[in-house]
């Protein structure tokens, strides 16, 4: 087994938290309890919050907004410490932590100063197990085997290969498997500043040089310290994908490299010219930068229609999918180019969610360049699809999963709302409208799970002895077990069935068999009510100026009359 692949364990196993590990420095928290920020004292439940500062229950919209505020003054560095308003800032990183808490038992690397990654957390979560799974006696259980120290050991070895230090950081735990962030890899003018001045302006490329029959012997010897640096800062880099069990490699750039000023300042791992990344599955699924957000906002918030325009010379990265990953998905990848921006995201998303759950061991990283507006963006998306299904953080009501995924996938990872805003680049508030475009089944992970035909007429007696006979047994089905089934009307007193595969049936699962089409979509609707409610109140009242008539306009026109919130601007 890989050693960060997931690990199995019988039921009632027990879980020992221990203080992080050699060479770490992270800290164990548990689900519901963790260590004070100072003292190491245990306070749990409610306790832990109150401490913290943490908002009371039925706070949550106050909490979202002094967050979005928060959010909309200033970008989030990790090395400020949260500056003039660092109680506030401090207020919500807790506040993560305590939601993190409510299902996963994590450990904490700690980035207080930002001398891991100056945009990323002050507190890095490393989610272990889920709670839900592990106080579940009657299943087996799987967990995340990364043990914090070495994976902090392996981060700060490999954080150089990646452009602005963003390394590859695993953000949500799902069936032990990590989906992770990052930013695209460093070019050399990049990874020369960082390491010495004396080579930027050398002449090298990425990370080979340009083909030339004639190389001269000073030539040659750059191009051999070129290919020592990179194999070194790259070489960390694989091993810690490898450490996550990540496999699967999603790159968002519309670009083979980023190019500024002639230079090439990023690379990525499918121009990687060594082949150093051949091991692994690259995905080149092109998404559209913040840019052009700015036409989605322009176009009153409509993304029906609006499609990118793929003939613009900066764009050079072809789409490029495994045939092997897009059979499952009836979805004709050629039209790419055509499809409009709900299509291309409804079409990505669907893709990711199908790779994570056609792979048991693997795990999958997603980066688009600085890996902060389109990366956060469809972590978002999977953060909230999956929990929709029941899947992961499955305590948590519509409100608080707003908070989470706004505060720690977009905030604390260092999106740069203000600068957005100023530009009308408006790719955070399409994130979370566009959850009324995933409330359907077809984007459902469990659907996926699930589903197995039969012909029709099969009694749920029929069901059960099929089942019995495919995991051959000549018993009744056992009680770790469930058996999900959709029912349709037949004839009067009659139904019919859809099979659909045995599911181990903890807590979590259980969560995800209740959670029907119907229930999918109300909780998406609630999380986006939610936040175009708080959006419309701090952010989004002030970002649109009023038309002639006095009114702002468009859709926030419509959500806040949605809403009952006109004439209502304070918090």
């Amino acid at each position: 087994m890989p050693a960060g692949g997931r690990k199995g364990r019988g039921a009632g196993a027990a879980v020992i938290g221990q203080p992080g590990g050699s060479g770490g420095g992270g800290r164990k928290w548990r689900a519901g309890r963790g260590y004070g920020p100072a003292t190491g004292v245990v306070v749990s439940g409610a306790g832990m919050a109150a401490a913290r500062g943490c908002p009371p229950a039925g706070s949550g919209d106050r909490a979202l907004a002094e967050l979005l505020l928060e959010f909309s003054r200033a970008q989030y560095r990790a090395k400020d410490g949260g500056g003039a308003a660092a109680a506030k800032v401090e207020r919500i990183e807790r506040r993560c932590l305590e939601l993190f808490g409510r299902d996963y038992r994590y450990s904490v690397i700690p980035n207080a100063h930002g001398e891991v990654c100056a945009h990323y957390p002050r507190h890095i979560v490393l989610l272990e197990t889920s709670s839900s799974e592990r106080d579940t006696p009657s299943r087996t259980e799987f967990e995340s085997t990364v043990q914090v120290g070495k994976l902090q050991d392996l981060i700060n070895r490999s954080k150089m290969a990646r452009c602005r230090g963003r390394f590859v950081c695993p953000v949500i735990l799902y069936k032990g498997k990590h989906i992770c962030r990052s930013a695209t890899l460093a070019g050399w003018g990049e990874l020369y500043g960082r390491t010495g001045y004396n080579y930027i302006f050398s002449g090298g490329s990425d990370d080979a040089w340009a083909d030339a029959e004639d190389i001269s012997e000073e030539d040659s010897a750059l191009r051999n310290a070129d290919s020592q640096l990179f194999d070194k800062v790259r070489g960390h880099d694989i091993k810690l994908l490898r450490y996550l069990s990540v496999r699967y490699i999603c790159d968002l750039m519309v670009e083979n490299k980023k190019v500024k000023f002639g230079l090439n300042v990023t690379s990525s791992e499918k121009v990687d010219k060594a082949q150093r990344y051949a091991d692994f599955t690259l995905l080149s699924i092109p998404y559209p930068g913040c840019e052009f957000f700015k036409e989605y906002k322009d176009r009153d918030y409509t993304a029906e229609g609006l499609i990118f325009n793929w003939k613009q010379d900066y764009v050079d990265a072809p789409l490029s999918i495994p045939v092997s990953l897009t059979q499952s998905l009836n979805i004709d990848w050629s039209e790419y180019q055509s499809w409009d921006l709900v299509q291309q995201t409804q079409n990505y998303l669907k893709l990711l969610i199908s790779i994570i759950n056609s792979d048991d061991d693997s795990g999958l990283l997603v980066h688009c360049i600085s890996g902060w507006d389109r990366t956060p963006l469809f972590i978002s998306l999977l953060r909230l699809s999956l929990w929709a299904d029941g899947l992961i953080h499955a305590s948590l009501e519509p409100s608080e999963i707003l908070y989470l995924t706004v505060a720690y996938d977009w905030f604390l990872f260092g999106h740069m709302l203000v600068d957005r805003l100023s530009k009308g680049e408006e790719i955070f508030f399409f994130c979370f409208n566009f959850l009324k475009h995933i409330t359907s089944e077809e984007f459902s992970a469990v659907k996926s799970q699930r589903r197995k035909s039969l012909p029709p007429s099969f009694t749920l007696e029929e069901i059960c002895m099929l089942k019995q006979r495919d995991r051959g047994s000549t018993t009744s089905l056992s009680s770790d077990f469930s058996l999900g089934m959709e029912s349709s009307p037949g004839a009067a007193g009659s139904f019919t069935y859809e099979a659909v595969e045995l599911m181990p049936a903890g807590a979590q699962a259980q969560a995800a068999w209740l959670v029907s089409a119907s229930d999918r979509e109300s909780r998406l609707e609630e999380v986006r009510s939610a936040f175009l409610a708080s959006y419309s109140r701090t952010i989004g009242l002030k970002a649109v100026p009023p038309s002639p008539s006095g009114a702002i306009g468009g859709l926030l026109e419509q959500f806040v009359r949605g809403v009952g919130l006109r004439g209502s601007s304070t918090l």
